[in-house]
């Protein structure tokens, strides 16, 4: 089982590589506010769960692993925080803010039934 911090720091290195294709250690540090010798700590648990590949100064790859373990916590993310702003009528600040802390020890069927839920209402809401 992964951490909260641990995916966190997954989702953001999948989340930066598909932006600027590159990332560093450098850049998990500043973006957290956490100690490098933390960061570096953190990588090598990735790498050892198949999640990168941490060759340190050289940077950080994501492996097909760690892509289908970030999409899955990317895609709670969404499902949480939508649901909380369109469903729930939070505001998004605040919906993003707890979509965070939940996406990681939500369980899967309690997403699905969510995402179920928020299609019916919409769905029924336009049909209105």
């Amino acid at each position: 089982m992964i951490s909260a911090s641990l995916e966190d720091y997954l989702e953001f290195v999948h989340n930066t590589i598909l932006e600027k294709k590159e990332i560093k250690a450098i850049d998990i540090s500043k973006a957290f506010n956490i100690s490098r010798p933390s960061v570096s700590e953190a990588l090598i648990r990735l790498a050892d769960m198949d999640l990168i590949i941490y060759e340190g100064r050289k940077g950080i790859k994501i492996t097909k692993k760690g892509i289908e373990q970030a999409q899955k916590t990317v895609k709670k993310h969404k499902i949480l925080s939508d649901f909380f702003t369109e469903i729930l009528k939070i505001d998004r600040e605040q919906a993003e803010k707890n979509a965070c802390k939940i996406e990681h020890v939500i369980d899967d069927e309690i997403i699905e039934k969510m995402k179920k839920y928020k299609e019916s209402k919409l769905e029924n809401n336009e049909q209105s």
